[in-house]
């Protein structure tokens, strides 16, 4: 057993060079990746969280007007929908989504459900939450299982893919969280923006503002009021973020989110002066241990706190909430204003700006579909988020349907465009491969640690971010290359450099063939010891058509790239597969080496990396 957490072997997942009977394409893989990427270059809170699930969200209807793609005409444009909504696009899933009949029906589903166990239940069942001598409420290894078993695995996978977005808007790091019960705090974190994903951003931005873990992420946590004679004064962290990254940005936009000017000069969102002021309304909050429950350790001659603060909204102490006047972007809080109405009034006042709408659909459709929105396609989703069509702000349900329905996600003309796109995410593609290939973990347990390390793994992990301003900056423009010559943005390029090239592909290497090499899998608590590959795919679909290489590479072009995959492409990849014959009366070992090195050479392809 563990006690104070460890640093796992080999960053946490170990995923051994190739078994010598492997078929090895590293070196082909990795030249293929590197061109692509050359190529593409150049061309918690909240009071809800229960033991139950979060309530579901019922359906409405949403307008569809203006959208000239109703529904999939062919399994190709069903699987590009697939994978910009959600996760993955099997042939099942394609058949559902086909036979649903429409897009908006589709998405009427998808909103209407919620089956899946939250984070916080999951951990409970797996025993995270006993005070023992694993030391739990130390460890921050439980919430990695958590949120890789909530993305590779179980139902909602459209909610669980806008909760992944809205984790790279709004975000904290488990990374740098060192209070007690920070697995269970990330959890309900998870479970937070799980519940708020078809909701109204309007109460997402106040279960965010609320969280233990953006308190002390953003140091909300402790935040008091003034001190004239001591010279105390708020801390300003959380009032600036909260403009600058979670709602308004630091320039006022236009609609279609192109920055107003003055003489030629960016106008500002808001000043040192609003960052002050504001920052009066977020003091006094801290974590709600109201319940004054204490747990004795075994062995240990200390006690822990209960874990119930990790999932309550931070509560008020109105003896240190500063109760000067507060003057910010034209609004002011009254002197001694009670602290709950002070942060009513500073939400609705950032909710309520007109930035707010264009800020995040344009980082929301970068997330979803293309790096470099035109100005047109983030003025439409913007305007939805402004209006749903019946008069409500903030409805993400209508932010989502006008940023997967517009013809600029779903149009023809897209995809023959060498601008629009977007590079895929590392932790995307990888849950992608478990999600389209059957992936699963034997034991249950998903002992998948960060994978942050981009020599060896694939350099992302999700609820892990470096910092505030997530793995990479939404105006990242890669430098030195065409791109840079026409400013477009390519966001997850700050990802990317030759290191991480092939640390991705030596990581899905041995990943694709034998899976994730897990610590003890039959036991909850990290163990560093007893190896065994717990997280393994399938392949049988993969499998039932690989006496046929052509086939072989059809079907994985359509599930993968979402037919995107070139016909020269598809020619190289079946002559490299036909080299090495593949018959029914080949052994198991043979047929799933043509399998692993079709998928390789799948995600190491231009046409895969660059989604449209």
């Amino acid at each position: 057993m563990t006690d104070i957490e460890s640093p796992p072997k080999s960053d946490g997942v170990q995923a051994p060079g190739p078994a010598p009977e492997s078929l090895n394409l590293a070196p082909l893989a990795t030249a293929a990746a590197a061109a692509a990427l050359l190529a593409a270059c150049g061309g918690g809170g909240g009071g809800g969280d229960t033991a139950e699930a979060p309530p579901i969200i019922g359906v409405v209807d949403f307008p569809t007007n203006g959208f000239s793609n109703p529904a999939p005409t062919s399994d190709a444009e069903a699987a590009r929908f697939l994978q910009q909504a959600q996760f993955s696009s099997t042939t099942a899933e394609i058949t559902e989504l086909r036979g649903n009949g429409s897009y908006a029906q589709w998405l009427a589903n998808q909103f209407a459900n919620y089956r899946s166990i939250t984070g916080w239940n999951w951990l409970e069942a797996r025993g995270y939450g006993a005070v023992d001598t694993n030391h739990y409420y130390f460890n921050h290894y439980p919430a990695d299982f958590m949120i890789w078993n909530q993305l590779l695995s179980g139902p909602d996978m459209m909610r669980k893919r806008v909760a992944l977005a809205l984790s790279e808007f709004f975000v904290t790091s488990l990374t740098t969280a060192e209070f007690t019960w920070r697995a269970h705090a990330y959890a309900s974190w998870w479970d937070t923006l799980m519940r708020n994903a078809f909701g109204n951003y309007r109460q997402l931005l106040e279960d965010v503002t609320l969280h233990p873990a953006m308190g002390y992420f953003l140091n909300t946590k402790g935040n008091q009021k003034e001190n004239v004679s001591t010279g105390r004064v708020p801390d300003e962290n959380y009032s600036r973020e909260v403009m600058q990254l979670f709602s308004l940005g630091v320039y006022q936009l236009n609609l279609d989110g192109s920055v107003k000017t003055s003489g030629g000069v960016p106008l500002e969102t808001y000043t040192q002066d609003d960052v002050t002021n504001l920052a009066r309304v977020f003091t006094g909050y801290d974590f709600d241990r109201s319940d004054n429950i204490r747990h004795t350790v075994p062995g240990e001659t200390y006690t822990i706190e209960s874990k119930e603060f990790a999932r309550k909204p931070m509560s008020l102490n109105a003896s240190r909430h500063s109760t000067l006047a507060a003057t910010f972007l034209g609004t002011t809080v009254p002197a001694n204003t009670p602290g709950r109405e002070a942060l009513r009034i500073a939400l609705d006042t950032l909710f309520n700006h007109p930035n707010v709408g264009p800020f995040f659909a344009r980082q929301m459709i970068q997330r979803l579909v293309t790096s470099d929105p035109s100005p047109a396609y983030v003025a439409r989703v913007a305007a939805r988020f402004n209006n749903n069509g019946s008069g409500v702000r903030g409805d993400l349900k209508a932010v989502w349907v006008a940023i997967l329905l517009d013809d600029e996600a779903r149009g023809a003309a897209s995809l023959q465009s060498t601008t629009f796109g977007k590079l895929r995410e590392p932790m995307l593609r990888f849950v992608q491969w478990a999600r389209t290939f059957g992936g699963a973990s034997l034991a249950g347990s998903w002992k998948i640690f960060e994978l942050v390390n981009p020599a060896s793994q694939i350099g992302q992990s999700p609820l892990r971010p470096p910092s505030v301003f997530n793995y990479f900056r939404p105006g990242y423009v890669p430098p030195g290359t065409a791109l840079s010559a026409s400013g477009a943005t390519a966001p997850e390029f700050q990802l990317v450099n030759e290191t991480s090239v092939g640390g991705y592909l030596n990581f899905m290497q041995g990943v694709i063939e034998r899976g994730i090499n897990c610590p003890n899998p039959g036991v909850p608590y990290a163990a560093y010891n007893n190896y065994a590959y717990d997280v393994v795919a399938s392949y049988s679909r993969e499998l039932a058509l690989v006496t046929d290489a052509t086939a072989l590479v059809n079907h994985l072009a359509l599930v993968m790239t979402a037919g995107q995959l070139s016909a020269a492409t598809r020619q190289v990849m079946v002559t490299a597969l036909d080299a090495t014959p593949v018959t029914a009366s080949s052994t198991d070992t043979v047929r799933r080496r043509r399998v692993w090195a079709a998928i390789l050479m799948i995600m190491a392809s231009a046409e895969y990396l660059i989604q449209k």
